[in-house]
């Protein structure tokens, strides 16, 4: 089969961060030839399309995003909604698939990525179109096999041996976040759990972004539990950027000197509380480094410039900016100030961290991001978490603090260590032909499946 005859289509999970990824994973394989469409609220190409590379290829596909009563009229993705309303998002994609299966009928694709539509399968089989369905997850693999690892421990059902999980100890409050999220409904009344395992039973194979060097094992648990094939789509790095760092950040870190700025960066849809929030600025204060940091305003307030702690602004004049709007993060890592990065652990602010030079120190929000921070800091040694209380999982501005100068440090044996690991990191993801090398495998494998399924 060559490659014209491969017609991939993409339903993702419509958040922000699923979106770019599929896009991501979007680019590389119609790099190879592949003709992609990509099914995405209505609302959202403006946001999506300056990261298509291959517009002749890859066609976005809208769909409508039906109204559910709590959600605000127009919500399209969880950039336009809190945290606490994501299960009613999912609820409305979940009503997509009358439409989704009309797209389906028009579009005739060979192969459909996906991940939260778990329904999505039976949609294909039972059209009877020869389609190969793989459930893409843009977590690590290390964080599905730890949680199905879990669940499964807990329900006595231990039948697949895990590869280990010795370098993962949750705190007491991680625990039960965990296990909170879990047994959350997330959208029509399917617990997250249950989602994820209903995806993972239908789909034909399993993907993931990632390399065996690093998470090999952990993606031959899951592949023996559900007996699936699983392919590795390799890190997906950065594409290279056309742009230009926006002029009044590259005007102010251009003032000093070569790995002396904090970079600060929680994601799109992290919003503090405001005692986290002023812990967090005040800690940065206490370094006496300069800092960026790219922060949503906290909870309860329109802006970041009403949260700040009182004559905060003042004190650190010159030398710190909270900025609450958007920021190029990937370019503002390759910035050679930039000498440490605080991220919240997702998954390529992770992979973009990685591949920089300066120091990481994390600080996770949710689910896959606490495994992975634990990945980064206690397996690989790579970066450093910042301590929070065993059972109310608070950070104090020391603890922000105490793990900057740990990283900043380069004189410390721990500074040292953690400096060599990153750098080793870095080398691996970096190598020659790596990247290539897993497309390739990926993209090979796909054709594979074609003629077996």
């Amino acid at each position: 089969m060559d490659s014209s005859s491969i017609h991939i289509a993409m339903y993702p999970w419509f958040a922000m961060g699923h979106l770019t990824a599929y896009l991501h994973l979007a680019n590389k394989l119609a790099n190879k030839g592949s003709k992609i469409s990509i099914i995405i609220p209505k609302g959202t190409k403006s946001k999506l399309v300056h990261f298509n590379h291959f517009p002749n290829l890859i066609t976005f596909v809208p769909i409508t995003v039906p109204h559910v009563q709590g959600l605000p009229h127009g919500a399209e993705t969880t950039l336009d909604i809190p945290f606490s309303s994501n299960s009613l998002l999912m609820t409305a994609l979940d009503l997509t698939q009358q439409e989704f299966e009309l797209i389906l009928i028009e579009i005739k694709p060979s192969i459909v990525f996906f991940d939260a539509a778990y329904w999505l399968p039976n949609i294909t089989r039972n059209l009877g179109i020869k389609c190969v369905t793989v459930l893409y997850w843009v977590v690590s693999s290390l964080t599905a096999s730890f949680v199905e690892f879990t669940v499964r421990k807990c329900d006595g059902n231990g039948e697949v041996e895990y590869p280990g999980s010795s370098h993962i100890k949750l705190h007491a409050h991680e625990a039960r976040a965990m296990d909170a999220i879990l047994k959350k409904e997330f959208g029509s009344g399917v617990g997250f759990y249950e989602r994820a395992k209903r995806a993972s039973t239908m789909a034909d194979a399993i993907g993931f972004r990632g390399c065996r060097e690093i998470e090999g094992p952990y993606a031959d648990y899951i592949g023996n539990v559900y007996r699936k094939p699983v392919l590795l789509s390799g890190p997906l790095l950065p594409e290279p950027q056309t742009s230009a760092l926006e002029k009044k950040w590259a005007f102010w870190l251009g003032k000093f000197k070569a790995g002396s700025v904090i970079f600060v960066a929680l994601g799109s849809e992290w919003e503090l509380h405001q005692n986290q929030f002023q812990e967090l600025v005040l800690g940065l204060e206490l370094t006496g480094f300069p800092f960026l940091a790219a922060i949503k305003a906290p909870l309860g307030f329109e802006s970041v410039e009403a949260a700040l702690p009182n004559g905060f602004k003042e004190r650190v004049q010159g030398r710190g900016v909270v900025h609450g709007g958007w920021v190029q993060q990937t370019l503002i890592l390759k910035h050679p100030s930039i000498g440490c990065f605080i991220t919240h652990c997702g998954s390529g602010s992770i992979v973009e961290a990685l591949v920089s030079r300066c120091q990481l120190v994390l600080l996770p929000h949710i689910f896959d991001h606490i495994i992975t921070a634990k990945l980064i800091s206690t397996s690989f040694k790579a970066g450093v978490e910042i301590q929070r209380g065993e059972e109310d999982g608070l950070f104090s501005k020391e603890s922000v603090f105490e793990a900057v100068m740990t990283v900043m440090n380069e004189e410390s044996d721990v500074g040292k260590e953690i400096k060599v690991n990153h750098n080793k990191l870095r080398s691996l993801l970096l190598s020659e032909d790596l990247e290539s090398t897993y497309v390739d495998s990926f993209y090979h494998k796909l054709h594979e499946y074609l003629g077996d399924f």
